[in-house]
């Protein structure tokens, strides 16, 4: 009997920032598991609009209403963080088109790497299936905040705003 729990889940990603989409996820899966923790993670191969501990607060306050929900942060293989929290389950949000094919890959990697731990699929409702954080980079300079609230929850519309002041008003290092 393996000592990982099948109760508790994992939902790790970058969340730069956390969309209506996530969002949806972690209200879907928090449904279906004792404890969901979300893993917010540092993905080296992108410059993060948030930092890490800005990422948690956001999920913080977009999740309150969810209390089984818990934030971590972490470094390395999303896999190893699930077994760090002795889960037994990795959530993976995908989009339909764009993701499968990537997120396979890596499924089959982590059983190589861990094969105690089951990765499951789910994919946000409707309207939000296409949303992810890169489109929200991309259309936030030109986008108002009526056509971002229609990806972003309210708090994180009024985040991107004020990091994109402040990018603005401070020159890059």
């Amino acid at each position: 009997m393996s000592e990982l729990d099948s109760r508790v889940a994992v939902y790790p990603g970058s969340f730069d920032p956390v969309t209506l989409g996530h969002l949806n996820v972690m209200e879907r899966a928090s449904r279906l598991f004792d404890r969901l923790i979300v893993g917010v993670g540092v993905n080296i191969h992108k410059r993060p609009m948030f930092d890490t501990e800005e990422r948690i607060d956001l999920i913080r306050r977009t999740t309150e209403g969810l209390a089984n929900v818990e934030i971590r942060p972490f470094r390395g293989l999303a896999v190893n963080f699930v077994r760090e929290c002795s889960a037994r389950v990795m959530i993976r949000g995908v989009r339909p088109i764009t993701d499968i094919a990537a997120e396979l890959t890596m499924m089959m990697a982590n059983r190589r790497l861990a094969p105690d731990v089951e990765t499951l699929f789910m994919i946000a409702d409707g309207e939000l299936a296409h949303v992810s954080s890169s489109l929200i980079k991309e259309i936030a300079a030109v986008a108002s905040d009526a056509e971002l609230s229609r990806f972003l929850p309210g708090v994180v519309v009024k985040a991107v705003r004020a990091k994109m002041v402040q990018r603005i008003t401070q020159p890059h290092g």
